[in-house]
């Protein structure tokens, strides 16, 4: 054989190999029902044979290789076959297409959406605004300059090198990616690596407008931010320095909405926010039901903060007192039920407000000796003291297996790597204030979860809502929390413990060095679970199989590669199968598919809705920081549906609950079947960013 070199589809060349021309002929050939492996060297020789004729002293491309097999094919008169290489050619050339239209090289042979999403979010841009690196390389300039951080603290070159590779193989590999701005500023003039942040807001002028600034700038490094108004005295209150009264929290938080909306993320993403109100604040009804006219706040998320005190006047059905925080004076007492009836009426009809626990999140606050928490980021994964930030990164759960077997050695081995790139971050982070500087280097938290825990159960073949999944649940995050938490130690050893240790909950357990206040977090990944290729945290799959807009006049049928894998495997795989599941998304009344698989196939809807919390209650036992997750329901659920996930949630010591009612919001990411505004859509259609959760927002991770 004289061919050396293939020229691919996007300009590389690339060792010739003909082992790949045998394997795609073999696949051809036994999609075609046809399994003889003398004909696959047969037909390898003959289309190496002509390469030779009429490629010497040449290079040939991929689409001449690929003419010259479907030729070959169609000689020896194998039309099926040739039907079924001709489909392949086909389907890669168009993602080609679509790769070689956005202008991004991929050298990691990643999906088409989420080479899209690295064009639009991460790559790097010249001036002009064409794309200058490529997914591996976005992944080197992360690896490297996080590791530089180890020059600090006295390692020598080669062990910088060591932390840079061990980086860079994690990421690349799709095995661990940390939150976006880490992905998208690392190198750049922002510099902000942080995704979450928690601002105050106090009861004057000046701390909200100097917090209004703040987020501005934050948002637009690409920061997501929380906040808790609830110190903000109550509308028509008094207002000594002026004789005039006070305008209420929900005014003010129209203000930081309209700011989001003008900000915009530079363009790369829309601002996120989370608004949380005391249940005992005397402004709380007009809060919990602002999402009833429409267009207020649409940039943020909503949540009561309710203490067990609340929770407890609802089950008795006693009245509440409503306490203005201006003087601490009681101003009103209402029903603790009522109340509580309206939080669920209005989630169930608009998707807010959800519910934040706060006295559970201050049991379990780790630096609780400097201060309560008054709020969360905008998912609610990350509880955080005033002008606080957390880091947190992903482990993808699909590359922790052999075979269909969990590999928990590999898991272990990765968890350390995982936590020490984090910690790095902390210091290789550009902060946007000295405040937030100084109590992130303070208290060090981080928060590492996992992503594609619905495919880690699928290839286990445990359906999602079983007592099996609770089970492995329960394994899982036990083993995480366990070694994270071993990380931290040794890394508390080697570069010191975090600055406010002393009189931690970790020093009152026994501890004697802990690197961060925080380790472990179940965060909704949102678009890094798409370049990942997996299912978003621990939700379901909100698919099997649907249609992806991709941009603008462009959608592409996706299927979930485990369920292509087992149909085929199964011999019940066809496009017509693929696309009429499309029309729901579930597998779950369709006959030609085998009970055994529609168990395991579950969808988001499929699943009712106290398996969702029972899942979030498994992970946040053994969570230091908080568990994002969605509880998704079906449109035609109850109230009553609604107030029973409130009620478990708070009962199983889970830090937050969100639910979100198919169709309750007017915008959706995710849609199934036509909606009233859309006319004779029959397929499950998901935006570009869309991996799974909440259908009414694009999270912002």
């Amino acid at each position: 054989m004289t061919i050396t070199k293939i020229r691919k589809r996007d300009g590389r060349l690339e060792v010739f190999s003909s082992q790949k021309i045998a394997n795609s002929i073999s696949k051809a050939l036994k999609d075609a029902k046809i399994r003889d492996g003398k004909v696959v060297k047969k037909l390898t020789e003959e289309v190496l044979k002509t390469l030779d004729e009429k490629f010497f002293g040449k290079i040939p491309s991929s689409e001449d290789v690929e003419k010259i097999i479907e030729g070959t094919f169609v000689k020896n008169k194998l039309s099926k076959a040739a039907k079924v290489y001709i489909a392949y050619r086909t389907k890669k050339g168009e993602r080609g297409k679509f790769k070689t239209f956005f202008g991004v090289v991929d050298d990691l042979k990643l999906g088409i959406n989420a080479i899209k999403i690295l064009e639009r979010r991460y790559l790097k841009k010249n001036e002009k605004g064409n794309v200058i690196e490529t997914p591996s390389q976005m992944f080197r300039r992360v690896a490297s300059l996080i590791a530089e951080v180890e020059k600090s603290y006295g390692k020598n070159e080669n062990e910088v090198r060591k932390s840079e590779e061990d980086f860079f193989k994690l990421m690349s590999g799709l095995e661990f990616l940390p939150n976006t701005p880490t992905l998208m500023n690392v190198g750049t003039k922002l510099g902000n690596l942080s995704a979450c942040y928690v601002l105050p807001i106090d009861d004057s002028i000046e701390s909200i407008f100097e917090t209004l600034k703040i987020t501005a700038i934050i948002h637009k490094e690409g920061g997501g931010t929380g906040f808790s108004f609830s110190k903000l005295r109550p509308k028509g209150d008094v207002v000594k320095t002026t004789g005039g009264s006070a305008s209420g929290p929900i005014s003010f938080m129209e203000v930081f909405d309209k700011m989001t909306d003008v900000v915009k993320q530079g363009g790369r993403r829309r601002g996120a926010n989370i608004g949380i109100l005391r249940v005992d604040h005397p402004d709380i009804l007009d809060f919990i039901s602002i999402k009833a006219q429409p267009g207020k706040l649409e940039n943020f998320n909503l949540s009561v903060a309710v203490t067990d005190e609340f929770m407890k006047a609802v089950e008795k059905n006693k009245d509440y007192s409503l306490i203005n925080p201006r003087n601490r004076q009681v101003v009103k007492k209402l029903k603790a039920k009522e109340v509580f009836d309206l939080i669920v009426m209005n989630a169930w009809r608009y998707g807010d407000p959800g519910l934040i626990f706060i006295d559970e999140i201050n049991r379990k606050n780790p630096t609780r000796q400097i201060g309560e928490i008054e709020a969360t980021n905008p998912c609610g994964e990350v509880p955080l003291h005033p002008w606080e930030a957390c880091n947190l990164g992903s482990i993808n759960l699909v590359k922790m297996f052999k075979g269909n077997k969990f590999d928990w050695n590999k898991l272990k081995k990765i968890i350390p790597i995982c936590i020490r790139f984090l910690d790095n971050v902390i210091d290789a982070n550009r902060y946007s204030t000295r405040q937030i500087e100084e109590i992130v280097k303070s208290n060090r938290r981080i928060g590492l979860g996992v992503m594609g825990f619905a495919e880690a159960l699928i290839k286990q073949k445990i359906p999602y809502n079983s007592e099996k999944a609770l089970q492995f649940a329960e394994r899982l995050m036990k083993f995480i929390e366990k070694e994270s938490h071993n990380a931290s130690q040794n890394l508390g050893k080697e570069k010191g413990s975090f600055p406010n240790f002393k009189g931690s909950l970790w020093q009152k357990k026994g501890y004697k060095f802990m690197r961060n206040a925080t380790v472990t977090t179940i965060a909704p990944t949102g678009t890094i679970s798409i370049i990942a290729g997996c299912s978003s945290g621990i939700e379901p799959l909100f698919a099997v199989s649907f249609v992806r807009n991709v941009m603008e006049g462009a959608r592409l049928l996706e299927v979930n590669p485990i369920f292509e894998e087992v149909s085929k495997k199964g011999k019940f795989f066809s496009t017509d199968l693929l696309t009429k599941i499309a029309n729901t998304g579930s597998v779950r009344d369709l006959e030609e598919i085998p009970e055994s698989v529609k168990n395991v196939f579950v969808t988001a809807l499929d699943i009712d809705p106290e398996w969702h919390v029972r899942i979030q209650a498994v992970f946040q036992k053994y969570t230091d920081n908080a568990v994002s997750k969605t509880i998704n329901m079906k449109r035609e659920v109850s109230p009553e549906e609604v107030r029973k996930v409130y009620t478990l949630a708070w009962r199983t010591k889970c830090k937050g609950i969100t639910v979100y009612r198919y169709g309750s919001k007017p915008e959706q990411v995710l849609t199934i079947g036509p909606l009233e505004k859309e006319i004779g859509e029959k397929h499950v259609i998901a935006d570009t960013e869309y991996s799974g959760g909440c259908a009414g927002f694009i999270c912002p991770h």
